[in-house]
């Protein structure tokens, strides 16, 4: 049997010795009860399967020697359960024992999954001819999983010697992947950034990962560099504002036919402005931001109407079942109204920049006020006006839910 044969098995194996591991030392074995004689019997026979791997694999000679001293020791704890005093305390030595070499095989399982998996991504990310995208999608998220679990340093180590960082930075910025695999790597690169700020948010904004993900234009791009300026905060904002990254983004809130997109887009936006300069947020409004929000605000509140609207023509219909069945439809439609990306959205605006970190207290006044001019110039009648403004002012109007 091969190799990419044997490790499947070999995984599934350790994997279950890793939890058999765990629940060496989450047990206490002051006498070994059906429970505690149940752990120790699957940890032995799951080291049985193991047998031929461990004597045949040099990467896991450590683990071997660990495992042997463990086994050792549950055997002798095994052959001491008399109630004298002398075998009481032995068996509390020996508890510490297992406890603590179950500690190290744990950790040494781990450190050859996490090395076996960092392979097996660098083979399917750059070695592999094939365009198997869903091998590959898959590989990104188990990657995304263990980063998640928190820093780990020899994880880390691993994760730098085999420059993944620039493997999926090349994915998202050059590849001939799919669109998805792109997205699904940048990902990948925002869990790295959470995983170690330190290490990694100064490859992000040296390279041309931003840039890449701007281009991309989608919307699961726009999220990860949501999450990415959410992690990164002033740094990346002021990055994105001298490179003119800022008006790409609101020109994809003004101008996308997607809805994903621009509601997308809108989320980025409240995150830049969180963090952002006047000048950005000026440059903003000079390209027709509020007019815009106040148009997609008007747009949510005019189909939430009609489709109110339907929902009672539906009610007064003569055909209860038939009646039951649409109404129940309607109720499902104005659900998803409730979450209309773009409620309030001018309101959000101003409160994003308002609590940020960007602007003086006078600046934010000053751009409180222009804000609210350009609402009452966008408003197509004196009632709206009124009712964007007073919410700016006071808080959420009952109109707009």
């Amino acid at each position: 049997m091969d190799e990419k044969q044997d490790n499947p098995n070999k995984l599934r194996l350790l994997e279950g010795l890793k939890k058999a591991s765990r629940d060496l030392q989450s047990i206490p074995i002051p006498l070994c009860s059906k429970t505690n004689l149940s752990t120790i019997t699957t940890f032995l026979q799951l080291l049985t399967q193991l047998d031929s791997f461990l004597s045949t694999d040099p990467t896991l000679f450590n683990l071997s020697r660990s495992l042997s001293n463990l086994k050792t020791q549950l055997n002798n704890l095994q052959n001491s359960q008399d109630y004298c005093l002398i075998s009481f305390i032995y068996r509390q030595i020996a508890n510490y024992e297992i406890s603590k070499i179950a500690s190290t095989v744990e950790a040494q399982i781990q450190a050859w999954i996490d090395q076996e998996s960092i392979k097996n991504l660098v083979r399917v990310l750059v070695e592999d001819v094939g365009d198997d995208e869903e091998e590959k999608v898959k590989v990104l998220i188990q990657f995304e999983d263990r980063l998640s679990n928190g820093f780990d340093r020899d994880l880390q180590e691993m994760i730098l010697k085999s420059k993944i960082f620039f493997i999926l930075e090349s994915v998202v910025f050059k590849s001939k992947c799919s669109k998805r695999v792109c997205e699904e790597s940048a990902r990948a690169i925002a869990a790295l950034v959470r995983f170690n700020k330190d290490v990694f948010v100064g490859q992000v904004l040296m390279g041309p990962t931003i840039e890449a993900l701007i281009s991309i234009s989608s919307y699961g791009s726009i999220q990860v560099l949501t999450s990415l300026i959410n992690l990164i905060r002033s740094p990346l904002v002021y990055e994105m504002e001298s490179n003119g990254y800022i008006l790409r983004i609101i020109s994809l809130l003004m101008s996308s036919n997607d809805l994903l997109i621009q509601s997308a887009a809108m989320e980025c936006v409240l995150e830049i402005v969180h963090f952002a300069r006047k000048e950005a947020i000026e440059a903003m409004l000079e390209e027709g931001m509020i007019k815009k929000l106040v148009d997609l605000q008007r747009l949510g509140i005019e189909r939430e109407l009609i489709e109110m609207s339907e929902l009672d023509e539906d009610e007064n219909r003569g055909n209860s079942e038939e009646t039951e069945s649409e109404a129940k439809i309607g109720i499902e439609e104005r659900g998803l109204m409730e979450n209309w990306p773009f409620t309030s959205c001018v309101t959000r605006f101003v409160v994003q920049f308002e609590m940020g970190e960007g602007l003086e207290k006078g600046e934010k006044r000053q751009l409180k006020q222009e804000i609210l001019r350009r609402v009452r110039e966008a408003s197509v009648s004196e009632a709206e006006a009124t009712s964007i403004v007073a919410e700016v002012l006071w808080g959420s109007s009952p109109l707009l839910h």
